[in-house]
């Protein structure tokens, strides 16, 4: 109803005018014969409640079909579209449709342009991750077939570089994959407790070199309904943070918790933290905050990619954290009975 009226707004002069003539014909009628006119008041009441009805009507189908053609215009701007808009306006309306479709038609090559280059750079990074592996791979054989003719500082130095490398190119390949259009996400039910395995050992030279302890709490038989990869990613992005910023006695601590229809999982370090200040703004790209000398040496991608993933996995993440007492970032999965 309210659209309706919307619609009839524009009209409002006309139809003003329109009663103002059916009112001085009744007028007239009146004067000439005030017998008629009052003989035939009720059908002449009738009458012009259903002509202003049936203008109404008109008028409101009308407008209606217009709009329909326009955004149907606006959202395939061919010259069908175009003419067929172009029909039901008036001279000066169809002209501006007719601008107004060129500019979209425009647009829309501009986007097609742009959106084959997006393809082609997604092809070029995934190509380019694909060629690096190569090399990543041979260090990985050195150092897992000649560590013992290695001094021990060395393979540790290689180990290191390793990990910073494979780190870096997962965060581009999912960059490129969360801004992309393709998304290949499998969800399945998985267990937490295999999800982090797997992410700890990815980063155990490094636990290892700095003597990082690992706690786990109420994490064994605890499933839940995500894609691999994708929360693989997530985990990594928190752990390595952890081990990056870790103070002394360092540690990383995992729990899991049901709250009602969302499981919580809990990645906690006793690290050096993050100020108060920074906290509205960590999930935010490039932003690397004012915390010690090693945030100013990050790029600032690991959380702002994390918090993309966990929104394109349907998780919530939240981060809680003291300057100087560490770090607690929550994992929150929806509840996903089995079939």
């Amino acid at each position: 109803m309210k659209q309706n009226l919307k619609l009839l707004v524009q009209y409002l002069p006309w139809l003003f005018l329109v009663a103002a003539v059916d009112g001085f014909s009744a007028f007239l009628l009146w004067l000439s014969d005030a017998k008629a006119f009052f003989a035939l008041l009720t059908a002449i009441l009738l009458a012009s409640l259903l002509f202003f009805a049936g203008i109404c009507i008109v008028l409101v189908q009308r407008e209606k079909n217009r709009r329909a053609e326009f955004f149907s215009l606006l959202q395939d701007p061919n010259a069908y579209q175009e003419e067929t808009l172009k029909k039901m306006l008036n001279a000066v309306q169809a002209d501006a449709v007719q601008a107004l479709a060129d500019v979209l038609r425009q647009k829309a090559d501009e986007c097609g342009r742009e959106q084959a280059k997006l393809t082609e750079y997604e092809k070029y990074v995934e190509a380019w991750a694909h060629e690096i592996k190569t090399p990543l791979s041979l260090l990985t054989f050195l150092l897992d077939n000649r560590r013992d003719e290695l001094p021990e500082t060395v393979s540790r130095k290689l180990d290191y570089i390793r990990n910073r490398m494979q780190g870096y190119i997962d965060q581009m390949l999912f960059y490129a994959r969360l801004k992309g259009m393709r998304k290949d996400y499998f969800f399945e039910h998985m267990s937490v407790l295999e999800c982090i395995e797997e992410v700890l050992e990815d980063y155990r030279p490094l636990l290892e070199e700095k003597q990082i302890r690992v706690c786990m709490q109420v994490i064994e038989d605890v499933t839940v309904y995500s894609d691999r990869r994708g929360l693989r990613f997530l985990l990594g992005q928190l752990v390595g943070n952890a081990v990056k910023y870790s103070g002394n006695d360092p540690e990383i601590r995992f729990a899991f918790v049901r709250q009602g229809t969302e499981d919580v999982l809990l990645v906690r370090d006793n690290g050096i933290g993050i100020k108060a200040c920074d906290l509205p703004y960590i999930f935010a790209e490039g932003f690397t905050g004012d915390s010690g000398e090693g945030r100013k040496q990050a790029t600032g991608m690991g959380l702002y990619l994390a918090k993309e993933m966990a929104g394109d996995l349907k998780l919530t993440l939240a981060v809680e954290s003291e300057w100087g007492k560490g770090t607690q970032l929550r994992v929150g999965f929806p509840v996903v009975e089995r079939s």
